[in-house]
């Protein structure tokens, strides 16, 4: 007959076979998931604009964000991280991405929000390149699953403007 050591080696290698097989399964299955978030964000005030005495351009913006995450969270979904940023283009870069705020989404119930808040991160242009800039607004989100990989995606809402001047 077996030892004892030899039929605990079996069955031990035979459940943790079964858990990946069932691990693998699960994240399989969470690629047939198709969500469709929906977001939007108003720029109700431009509290500052204003040049820095190091000639970077800041700016103090009071938004209104709402979103409806639902679609996002399945079984396997832990959480999700969310953040806010101002996108435009300026002479030296073909991208300028600064986060405004962010945010942790722990289940589904806290998944439809509306948030009245100010920038939450410091909107600064190294250098004089706001004044009368077009910028997008863009929310983006990364789904943290309790297995398998981590997927993001967004939500690029243009049509902003900067004033001419600062204030």
């Amino acid at each position: 007959m077996h030892s004892f050591g030899y039929r605990a080696n079996a069955l031990l290698t035979f459940a943790i076979t079964i858990l990946a097989l069932m691990c693998a399964m699960a994240s399989v299955s969470d690629n047939f998931n198709s969500p469709s978030p929906t977001s939007q964000v108003q720029v109700l005030n431009i509290n500052w604009f204003q040049k820095k005495p190091d000639g970077d351009d800041e700016v103090s913006l009071t938004l209104n964000i709402s979103a409806n995450l639902e679609s996002l969270f399945t079984w396997n979904t832990k959480q999700v991280f969310v953040f806010l940023a101002a996108e435009y283009e300026t002479p030296k870069n073909a991208l300028n991405q600064v986060s405004l705020w962010d945010g942790i989404i722990p289940s589904k119930e806290h998944s439809k929000y509306w948030i009245h808040t100010t920038n939450k991160y410091r909107f600064i242009d190294q250098g004089s390149n706001l004044r009368g800039k077009n910028f997008n607004l863009t929310l983006h989100w990364h789904v943290m699953p309790k297995t398998g990989k981590m997927f993001s995606d967004k939500i690029v809402m243009s049509g902003f403007r900067l004033p001419e001047s600062y204030r």
